[in-house]
């Protein structure tokens, strides 16, 4: 195995009296994808700049390997020295980087690189920066939340091109379908200390959980009256994400009976029965159009929602995905067609924007409004403490003031909040933005619990997979088409996912746009520079697949391997499968592009 690039050993840092990191390590090989993973305020951000140079721990060492080359990518970048995008993306590269990938990775990711940064808006700014971390291909890249203010398309686009680089990568995420479908170790910070697991997020999850369980088992015997709220708030998470796993099966009969209930969405005429209880119909849509300034938002749309649904919208950025949600809520009226909304309903939004909070008002008085100690949820009083420790916090901030309350606890707080005020239609407005992955599993909760009526829209694949029960997608030039199941079901149903804007695509500059199909045009294609890299770099990659094959067949011919160790000989040929099949597709790749290169003429 290839020596280390980076390793962090022994590290320790303390803020304020108070230590964030005690003893932290982190190790990371060539090629190798590694996620960091950890509460809200555990310290990942804090150790990956530690990793990336930019801060100085109190006690530890960290080694780079001589020459090796890291990008950081930070939450929040700095773009403002700069002229244009790409002049700040071109700053970025080495002299030996290839400078055709500046602007190339600016156009895939819909900009033209002469934008003002200090004009873009939030998810133009993360669009260049990450090209700008990404166009040297660097030994080592460091993503901190790189998909925050990313929509669907560009978040796909994301995963498809890190999936093809050969940098190591150590990432930040709360996007857990970006984390298992990239990552190929976890570290997980907890309490100040690492521990590192071989095998990618999909498999975190439930070995975080067996080691909690083991370390609760050896302080059995201690005296948990003094532990029990310092470990509620590890446990209960625990406790929660188990809950969920088991509420997934609801969520499919939820699916089903949609389909049962439904009809097509389009042009149909839809109609309210009479015989209907009274309350059960919340929206009714009936070739609903919308357009601003010429361009269609919604196009002769139909839809139907009873009372229990949970509707999620999905669509690029810029495809109307709140204007829609405010033309079903009655909020904008339509150019033509109707909205019927139902009897008696109590609606709650929770919008992109989030509802500020009063800076000096305690976690308590912004729960009950400074109106005594409990809050009615569903009818029912409740304490609010009891409450409080519903969204993960301890019983001793209730007297917090909310200015000291870290980004992800604010969050929290907006959602106790929103959820504490009487409702039977429930509209989320990108409400995962932001969120850690316990805050996420507690709105996951939330909405299931929930007896009314949901909205959702949301760029998050497996928070959608995990709480709608029908997903509505933008299909370009206003037309929207409703899908039963969830986002992964609405892939399979329409062969693709969500697509970047059509206007945003003729927004690029023309050197990006194929050319007419014409003689001359064809004589002129070349290579792309996925194929240019494919071609340069898969026999390298193939002849060392071949290498470790032969390492592996030379440790399964060992006759006694199998009666030593049965585990190890189920584990060799495990391995040897996924071998000899990467090696398969990389084959299979390289002659694909071969020929194209020989009939495009060298």
């Amino acid at each position: 195995m290839a020596p280390p690039l980076l390793t962090l050993q022994d590290v320790a840092l303390t803020f304020g009296g108070t230590p964030l990191i005690e003893n932290a390590e982190l190790s990371i090989a060539p090629g190798e994808r590694a996620c960091l993973v950890g509460r809200n305020g555990s310290g990942k951000s804090t150790l990956l700049k530690i990793a990336a140079g930019f801060i100085e721990p109190d006690r530890g060492t960290r080694f780079v390997q001589p020459g090796a080359t890291i990008r950081y990518l930070a939450q929040e970048p700095d773009l403002s020295a700069y002229p244009t995008t790409l002049a700040y993306v071109e700053a970025g590269l080495g002299p030996g980087d290839e400078p055709y990938r500046a602007r190339y990775l600016l156009e895939q990711l819909g900009l033209t690189g002469e934008e003002d940064p200090r004009r873009l808006s939030g998810g133009e700014g993360r669009r260049a920066a990450l090209a700008h971390v990404l166009a040297p291909e660097p030994d080592i890249l460091m993503l901190d939340e790189p998909t925050n203010h990313l929509d669907l398309p560009a978040i796909e686009w994301l995963e498809s091109e890190l999936k093809g680089l050969r940098s190591a990568l150590i990432l930040i995420s709360h996007d857990r379908r970006f984390l298992e479908s990239l990552s190929q170790a976890t570290v997980w910070l907890d309490r100040g200390i690492t521990r590192r697991l071989n095998q990618g997020f999909g498999a975190f999850e439930s070995w975080r959980d067996g080691v909690l369980e083991q370390e609760e088992l050896e302080h059995h015997k201690l005296d948990r009256k003094l532990a029990m709220e310092a470990d509620w708030l590890r446990y209960g998470v625990t406790a929660r994400r188990k809950r969920n796993v088991r509420r997934l099966a609801n969520l499919h009969t939820m699916r089903q009976q949609y389909k049962d209930h439904k009809r097509a969405v389009g042009t149909v005429s839809m109609t309210l029965a009479e015989a209907e209880q009274s309350g059960t119909l919340v929206v009714e849509a009936d070739g609903v159009s919308k357009a601003f300034d010429g361009r269609p938002i919604v196009t002769n749309l139909s839809l139907r929602l009873l009372r229990g649904d949970r509707l999620g919208i999905v669509g690029p950025n810029g495809a109307g995905k709140t204007t829609l949600i405010n033309l079903l809520t009655g909020n904008l009226a339509p150019d033509s067609g109707t909205v019927k909304l139902g009897a008696n309903l109590q609606m709650v939004t929770l919008d992109q924007r989030r509802a500020s909070l009063d800076p000096n008002a305690t976690v308590a008085e912004t729960l009950t409004g400074g109106r005594g100690d409990t809050v009615t949820i569903g009818g029912q009083t409740k304490h609010v403490v009891g409450y409080m420790k519903d969204f993960l916090f301890s019983p001793e901030q209730a007297r917090t003031p909310v200015s000291v309350l870290s980004g992800g606890e604010r969050n929290r707080l907006m959602l106790a909040r929103a959820l504490a005020q009487p409702s039977n239609l429930l509209v989320l407005d990108e409400p995962t933005n932001d969120l850690d992955l316990e805050t996420l599993d507690l709105l996951q909760e939330m909405i299931t619990d929930y007896s009314g009526t949901v909205l959702l829209v949301s760029h998050d694949r497996d928070f959608l997979d995990r709480t709608v029960g029908s997903v509505l997608v933008s299909e370009g030039e206003g037309k929207w088409v409703e899908y039963a199941g969830g986002y992964s079901d609405m892939i399979a149903q329409r062969g693709a996912g969500v697509q970047a804007r059509a206007a945003e695509r003729d927004a690029r500059p023309k050197a990006a746009k194929a050319p007419p199909p014409s003689e001359a045009s064809q004589a002129k294609r070349k290579l792309n520079f996925n194929e240019q890299h494919d071609l340069k770099t898969l026999p390298q990659r193939m002849a060392e697949m071949e290498a470790k094959i032969a390492k592996v067949q030379e440790i399964m011919a060992d006759p006694t391997l199998y009666t030593r160790d049965p585990a190890g000989f189920q584990k060799a040929g495990a391995a040897l499968s996924k071998l000899q099949s990467d090696l398969a597709a990389a084959e299979d790749r390289w002659l694909e592009v071969e020929m194209l290169r020989e009939e495009l003429g060298g």
